[in-house]
């Protein structure tokens, strides 16, 4: 199939994208037959088409995604070597990330739900399953692989590291990688590791290595790394010419240790090699006609599978234990609690209803997390549901993926928004993930940050809100609730719901006495995407959400009568329909919020309001924002010259309804 692909199919520009696996393909062949487990899984790169071959993925379906037609994984949304496949023949395949080495850390999730699976619900189909994470020498560099090892071996997961390792991570030769070259040796003494190492072209003994590897990790005692020695026969990608970074003997060497030449000899009077080749090639052009008569996407469908549309995914598959929304209609009967104290009340509820729901972090456990969130939770469902995790965004984001492709919902928690700019890679693939794959796959993660300034202080790295770039990441829901209830409906609809929630809690509004309110009840949803009218008026529309509604409630507070007060309460989806409403009634908008004023979410919602109300307007649609700086650590002088002030906010009011 390379071959074709690079003989033919990339210079006719059939296939745009063209990695070829030559020289890798005889140790992916023996992984991949050797996971028969129904609940093994593995993550794979853009060079483990042999592996995905042997696992259940058809010659039409290869083809196909080269081709970008339907009927291939992505359906054409993907490129062609970015594989996923739900379990056929072998091991469920999560989808692939573009991200070098952001294939572990959802592999150790997978492993870990392996374990959960097994000893916490008892569930006996996954004893002996294992998760495999493919990777390339160059991959072993990078923070996703050492996050992983950390995860892996602290916890001793069923975990197997497969690195085939071909002394090149593109041009870039291994001891650049790796000191020594090789990663095997230098992690000889790392605890709680077994190590494998050997060729992988030589058919007996990278068989032999293999079947050593996977039997160590079905046992139970602990992950293992598997470096197989192998080549890439071809540049880093179609058209490269690797002339340039390795001379001819060394060329010439490689060729010399192909797979497929040593397995022919191998194979030498013990079957007819060439009818073989010929069969082989007969039925590939077959598979490759058949995908080129597939349809090419229809344009329509470009924007479909974003969020859940109704068509539940394949992985993972539904869970029966997860509750249904039931009530949104606040109960306004109960005790008035703080903000925080109605976050973990929904999540003590949620947790002791759902026993797939899982808590995790940094400091969430016996400390009960740096916000005190999470109080007391570990004490009442245990370590292996409330637990504290290594200091790696990383690790945190990519393990959920892997659990929630396993069947579990996991709520992270990430201590302060600028902490989260270290799984951003991670952040994108949640997002993209249902849509990549065309709605098979689904990873409904739920994320809590902790965003802006605090009542006590500030500084650039705690203070950072920054929800305008989450908001660019598509696939995410964003709520930003500003008082208890709010907080406690739409948390309640993003553990339940089947959407990526990155979930934003403001700092100063934790334990305010503002954002106090009566609990609404341990069935009370609140849908995404409906915001709240907080005061009557006829003049001006003022948009805000998080911490600035209690300025701008204060500020409205001297304009009786004058101010329609939206609190949007979330991000995406924001509330357009209750926004362009007011606005055509009173004519003008001011936008106010903690995030930077260049390129900040104010200026979706103005363009969208000058588009949609343009003919109703009486006065210019203005925003108000933080001054471009980060927050500074002076509260008394500086922070006060950044940050929105009431004055400020009223005056801005005051500015519009003059015009």
């Amino acid at each position: 199939m390379d071959l074709i692909e690079e003989q033919e199919l990339a210079p006719a520009g059939k296939v745009a994208y063209q990695f070829s696996a030559r020289g890798h393909e005889l140790s992916q062949i023996l992984l991949a037959l050797a996971l028969v487990h129904p609940k093994d899984g593995a993550t794979v790169y853009y060079r483990s088409r042999p592996f995905m071959l042997t696992s259940g993925l058809t010659p039409r379906e290869a083809f196909a995604a080269g081709f970008a037609r339907t009927g291939s994984p992505s359906e054409g949304r993907d490129v062609g070597v970015m594989f996923s496949l739900p379990a056929r023949t072998g091991a469920t395949i999560l989808p692939t990330s573009g991200g070098v080495g952001a294939q572990y850390t959802p592999a150790a999730g997978w492993a870990q739900a392996i374990m959960y699976n097994q000893h916490q619900l008892k569930d006996l189909e996954w004893e002996g399953a294992i998760a495999v994470a493919h990777g390339g020498d160059g991959s072993v560099a990078t923070n996703g692989f050492w996050s992983a090892l950390t995860i892996a071996t602290t916890q001793k997961l069923p975990m197997l590291f497969f690195i085939e390792d071909n002394q090149y991570g593109l041009s870039v030769p291994a001891d650049i990688q790796t000191p020594g070259g090789n990663i095997a040796r230098n992690l000889a003494s790392f605890g709680n590791l077994a190590i494998f190492d050997g060729p992988g072209t030589q058919p007996e003994e990278t068989a032999g290595l293999v079947h050593q590897a996977v039997a160590h990790v079905r046992k139970g005692t602990g992950p293992a790394l598997l470096r197989l020695e192998v080549v890439r026969l071809t540049g880093h990608t179609f058209g490269e010419d690797q002339t340039a970074y390795k001379d001819d003997e060394l060329i010439a060497q490689e060729r010399r240790r192909d797979p497929y030449l040593l397995l022919k000899a191998f194979m030498d009077g013990k079957l007819d090699w060439e009818s073989l080749e010929q069969e082989v090639e007969d039925n590939l052009r077959q598979a490759m006609r058949a995908a080129e008569q597939l349809a090419e996407p229809e344009p329509s469908e470009a924007p479909l599978h974003l969020f859940f549309d109704g068509q539940p995914p394949l992985v993972p598959p539904p869970d029966s234990n997860q509750p249904t929304p039931t009530r949104e209609t606040a109960l306004a009967q109960g005790p008035r609690i703080n903000f925080s104290e109605a976050l973990r009340t929904v999540i003590e509820d949620e947790m002791a209803a759902n026993d797939r729901l899982l808590v995790f972090g940094e400091d969430v456990g016996p400390r009960g997390g740096v916000h005190r969130v999470t109080v007391d939770l570990q004490a009442r469902f245990g370590p292996h549901r409330v637990f504290d995790t290594s200091l790696s965004e990383e690790g945190i984001l990519g393990r959920s993926i892997g659990l929630a492709m396993a069947g579990l919902r996991p709520l992270a928690e990430i201590q302060f928004r600028k902490y989260a700019d270290p799984a951003t890679e991670h952040i994108n693939d949640i997002g993209w993930l249902r849509w990549r794959t065309a709605g098979k796959f689904a990873a409904p993660v739920v994320v809590r940050i902790p965003v802006g300034h605090s009542r006590k202080t500030g500084d650039p790295w705690h203070s950072v809100s920054g929800e305008a770039v989450f908001a660019h990441t598509l696939g995410w829901q964003i709520a930003y609730p500003s008082n208890g209830e709010d907080a406690a409906g739409l948390l309640r609809t993003a553990l339940r719901g089947p959407n990526p929630t990155l979930f934003l809690e403001h700092r100063a509004l934790l334990d305010a006495s503002q954002a106090r309110r009566p609990y609404p009840g341990n069935d009370f949803v609140l849908p995404f995407g409906r915001a709240a009218a907080l005061t009557a008026g006829e003049r001006l529309t003022v948009v805000t959400w998080g911490e600035m509604v209690y300025r701008c409630l204060d500020a409205a507070a001297k304009l009786e009568g004058q101010v329609e007060l939206i609190d949007l309460r979330t991000i995406i989806p924001w509330d357009r329909e209750t926004v362009l409403d007011s606005v055509t009634r009173t004519g003008k908008c001011l936008v106010v919020h903690e995030d930077t004023y260049t390129a900040g979410f104010a200026g979706e919602i103005l363009a969208t309001v000058s588009d949609e109300c343009f003919r109703f307007l009486d006065g210019p649609p203005r925003r108000l924002t933080t001054i471009d700086a980060p927050i500074p650590y002076n509260r008394r002088m500086m922070e006060t010259a950044v940050i929105p002030s009431i004055e400020q906010i009223t005056t801005a009011m005051q500015d519009l309804l003059a015009w």
